[in-house]
């Protein structure tokens, strides 16, 4: 990283002469110039993590008192959601760079999330995940003042070309689960680039290898830690909703892309006796469905993120109702958002016609990014969880995931 560019863009960010969305739309105007080659190559797009490096973005959520510009969770999840209409595996990796800051923020002691804070807006730091607590198999041995973490984790999302990593590992002894901050180039640490699914394809989601690796007391975050107050069960709420902007920027990116192609290549189907297809009464129903659709999941899931940003600033004063509160309104907006974004990622081939499946345009990768990560969270578990508090008055029960 050039640190006179970095100065520079974070000067004019402070100057207010460029805002945290404009120089979003700035970017993602950049990345959907080479989004389909770079679907096809997969690995990691080492180049745009450094624009957005550069962008002075990473700190976005951090106060400024720290270094950082600021923003809102609300309008952090505008710029994600601009990203991700361009490139959802870049809105991903930019997405869970914030979410390991709140994970910082909500499970540690202020002075480990200070400085923290402090050293990724001065460094730029890139942050990735290694915590997955499903995956088990990384295991911590304890000794007097640090710990020994061997094992492996999977799901690692951003851990490749990034500085620091959250990891999660099981004590050997008792099976506690403990959450740590720690440097991505520590010694035994190993980075394996075996991610090559349908979708997602530059987020480097593949494995990390831990030998012996020597995790210091003050690096693990467990004062207060996961899940020991309502303020602290923020953390999935945050994830969920990161996600949630991302598949609606999924949407909106899909929905421009089939509308230019509609406009300009699609061709009037035969019998249609129709000179243009902008035009034909059946294309337009399927334009008005995905206009409701967006626009409907736009209101809600704008609707859980002031929500968010309010329950964020009452921080240890957030009572278990209030979580509750905001955990419906966040899982409502992720279940439209599915289903809008999986519509309209599918039809839109229909208001297309059969050439837009060529290879080449790669215009798949839309549903392809969206289908692979909603499995990650299954449709059916989230309507049970609000079938239980539209039936029985039953908030969902704080987990790493909802």
């Amino acid at each position: 990283m050039n640190t006179n560019t970095f100065k520079a863009n974070k000067n004019r960010l402070n100057e207010n002469l460029e805002s945290p969305l404009e120089i979003a739309r700035r970017l993602s105007k950049q990345f959907a110039l080479t989004a389909a080659e770079r679907d096809y190559q997969g690995g990691t797009p080492k180049l745009e993590r450094d624009q957005i490096r550069e962008s002075g973005l990473l700190s976005l959520i951090i106060p400024k008192e720290y270094g950082g510009l600021g923003a809102s969770w609300s309008e952090a999840m505008l710029v994600i959601r601009e990203i991700a209409k361009a490139d959802s595996s870049l809105a991903h990796l930019f997405g869970f760079q914030h979410l390991m800051l709140a994970t910082i923020y909500l499970f540690s002691k202020p002075e480990q999330w200070e400085r923290w804070f402090e050293q990724t807006a001065q460094l730029n730091w890139f942050w990735g995940n290694a915590l997955n607590p499903l995956d088990e198999r990384l295991i911590a041995k304890v000794f007097p003042s640090w710990y020994e973490f061997s094992g492996k984790k999977s799901f690692c999302s951003g851990a490749i070309d990034s500085e620091m990593l959250i990891i999660s590992a099981k004590e050997k002894v008792n099976g506690t689960l403990l959450i740590a901050a720690i440097p991505t180039g520590r010694s035994g640490v190993s980075l394996i680039q075996d991610w090559d699914n349908i979708g997602q394809r530059q987020t480097d989601s593949g494995s990390v290898t831990f030998e012996k690796v020597r995790v210091e007391e003050h690096e693990v975050l467990k004062d207060p830690g996961p899940l020991s107050t309502p303020f602290s069960c923020l953390r999935p709420l945050v994830a969920q909703l990161i996600l949630t902007n991302i598949y609606l920027g999924i949407a909106e990116g899909a929905f421009e892309d089939a509308k230019q192609y509609s406009l300009h290549e699609a061709r009037p189907w035969h019998t249609s006796n129709i000179a243009a297809v902008n035009h034909d009464p059946y294309i337009l129903n399927h334009y008005g469905d995905f206009w409701v659709g967006i626009e409907s999941t736009k209101a809600l899931t704008d609707l859980a993120a002031i929500r968010l940003d309010n329950a964020w600033q009452k921080k240890t004063k957030l009572s278990e109702d209030e979580r509750g509160e905001l955990a419906i309104h966040v899982s409502s907006a992720k279940v439209l958002a599915t289903r809008t974004g999986l519509d309209i990622t599918s039809k839109m081939f229909e208001v297309m016609g059969s050439r837009s499946t060529h290879a080449g345009l790669r215009l798949d990768r839309h549903w392809r990014n969206l289908r692979t990560h909603t499995l990650h969270d299954p449709l059916d578990y989230k309507l049970k969880e609000l079938g239980e508090w539209a039936l029985n008055n039953v908030y969902p029960k704080p987990t790493f995931y909802s």
